[in-house]
């Protein structure tokens, strides 16, 4: 099943994958050397702590190529006059006055605390395909919020 991802998003996967296969590979052998020295496998706390963190490193590694393999960059276009994938949208929350600006990206790239807005979430459904100066209604958790759209970039 493909995923949607940010070229961003994409290059970020690339380069987490990168230091796990490299520098947290290493650091686990490391350890394991380290253990090993200290005697007796069997009863060997520091050894069988570092082989555990080994495979979960390794599961780590393997969703992430599972990602990358499946994930599909899905570009946003610069010249867009409605809200779509990928792009940036700022947006006023109708009933509080406060001003929020979203870049709309794939599901395992959402960070709300950097304004990256998962295209799952109600909110950017709401949002896509709107154009600026149009208000969408959400409905929340904490009930039906309006949001209108200030601008695009």
């Amino acid at each position: 099943m493909a995923e949607a991802i940010t070229a961003d998003g994409l290059a970020q996967l690339k380069s987490e994958l990168e230091a796990l296969e490299g520098e947290g590979r290493r650091q686990i052998a490391q350890r394991i050397l380290v253990a090993r020295e200290l005697g007796d496998l069997s009863e060997n706390a520091e050894y069988h702590a570092a082989k555990e963190d080994q495979a979960h490193l390794e599961t780590k590694i393997a969703r992430l190529t599972e990602r990358l393999r499946n994930a599909t960059v899905v570009e946003s276009d610069a010249d867009a006059t409605v809200v779509t994938f990928g792009a940036t949208v700022n947006v006023t929350d109708v009933s509080s006055g406060k001003t929020t600006t979203y870049t709309i990206v794939g599901a395992t790239e959402a960070d709300l605390k950097v304004g990256r807005l998962s295209a799952e979430s109600p909110v950017a459904k709401a949002l896509i395909g709107t154009a600026p100066g149009d208000t969408v209604a959400v409905s929340t958790p904490r009930g039906t919020r309006q949001f209108k759209v200030e601008s695009l970039g």
